[in-house]
């Protein structure tokens, strides 16, 4: 009956919504928490010193960064999950790992994928091994785990979104005086920010990826040799 077929539709909605609410949640165990992409450095430089300055280094990432490279990834992995072609998931994922400018970024991509991995394993959620890269990144792994709950491309792009901005405006509370309401302005500020990168990201063609952004490399490149800090990148 429609009424039954509306009932299985809205539970398929509900588990889908529960299911990227987990994925891009702070509680996910994959260690995102001890990374920072640049943004302690950054802070030690002097580069990001309060709210403004926040929010202004946080908009050019995700305009110069996330929109040029993950988030037009996820769509290209989405789609190549739901066709199973695991030669375009091998290609995409080699494409991102060599876009990573330093060690640390790399190995932040590398090890969260690894961690993810090992989680969905957990979960009993993993595809057939051929279908995945050996050493498939995190952005690789995010993307199956949104198609494999049933999230739709376009909020699996938002989430990834949301997490990063989460994870960076947690790196700011505990690495500067940074008070957390201050915190939910900034999130104020970039939540259209975020929904209109998603829209660029979706529209994008090929030859026109990649990230350009040579503050967050050079501050990554710098932190692997900063004396003290809290993250691992």
């Amino acid at each position: 009956m429609p009424t039954d077929l509306a009932a299985r539709e809205s539970q398929s909605n509900d588990l889908a919504l529960l299911g990227l609410m987990q994925l891009v949640s702070p509680a996910l165990p994959i260690g995102a928490f001890a990374f920072s992409q640049g943004l302690e450095s950054a802070f030690e430089l002097g580069w990001v010193s309060d709210e403004q300055s926040l929010a202004k280094w946080l908009s050019g990432v995700l305009e110069d960064g996330l929109t040029r490279c993950e988030l037009p990834l996820i769509a290209r992995l989405y789609s190549a999950f739901e066709l199973s072609d695991s030669n375009a998931i091998a290609q995409w994922d080699e494409w991102l790992a060599a876009t990573r400018e330093t060690a640390e970024l790399a190995a932040e991509d590398s090890r969260l994928g690894a961690s993810l991995k090992r989680l969905l394993g957990s979960l009993d959620l993993l595809p057939d091994e051929d279908l995945l890269p050996a050493q498939a990144g995190y952005v690789t792994l995010f993307s199956y785990a949104a198609h494999r709950r049933g999230v739709s491309k376009r909020q699996a792009l938002l989430g990834f979104g949301w997490a990063w901005l989460e994870n960076q405006l947690a790196v700011a509370c505990k690495a500067l005086p940074l008070g957390h309401t201050a915190a939910q302005r900034v999130i104020e500020q970039l939540r259209k920010e975020l929904v209109s990168a998603v829209d660029q990201a979706l529209l994008l063609d090929d030859d026109e990826l990649g990230p350009v952004l040579p503050g967050v490399a050079l501050a990554s490149a710098l932190h692997e040799t900063q004396y003290s800090r809290l993250f691992r990148s």
